[in-house]
């Protein structure tokens, strides 16, 4: 008689489903890591802008005309001057001559309804966050779903 060496279809099922619940588990956390990276495209251009904004008040003495296309505190983006980023919008909701606001706005799925801002005393606020997320407890920026900043 001859043996026949493989696998039973018993184990092929049972190596079917170990790699079924570990994927289970790593695939939301994997979406959360990479939600959390487009959230720093939005962090960096703020304080960008942030310094952008100081540089033109040095030279101006003013915020009003700032985040204009052609300034120092032109608006990140492609085109340039534009605010868009690959994952959020960048704009000035607030110009006065001693107060600015700088508000960064999610695009896609994902970081739909996330706002948020930095203004000319350095306060970083979480205006609001996509559904499932938890608003943060202080003035921050949110870098978690848990509200975490």
């Amino acid at each position: 008689m001859q043996r026949h060496s493989g696998f039973t279809l018993i184990e092929v099922m049972i190596t079917i489903a170990i790699v079924a619940i570990l994927a289970a588990v790593a695939l939301p956390n994997y979406s959360a890591y990479i939600t959390r990276g487009k959230i720093a495209e939005a962090t960096s251009a703020l304080l960008a802008m942030r310094t952008k904004m100081e540089q033109f008040f040095q030279d101006n003495r003013t915020y009003a005309g700032a985040c204009a296309a052609g300034t120092v505190a032109a608006l990140p983006g492609t085109p340039p001057g534009s605010g868009q980023l690959q994952y959020f919008t960048i704009d000035c909701p607030t110009l006065t001559p001693t107060t600015y606001t700088i508000r960064a706005q999610g695009k896609g799925n994902d970081l739909a309804n996330m706002t948020l801002t930095i203004d000319q005393a350095n306060v970083r606020t979480t205006v609001s966050v996509p559904a499932g997320w938890t608003m943060p407890a202080g003035s921050c920026w949110v870098s978690k779903k848990a509200g975490d900043c």
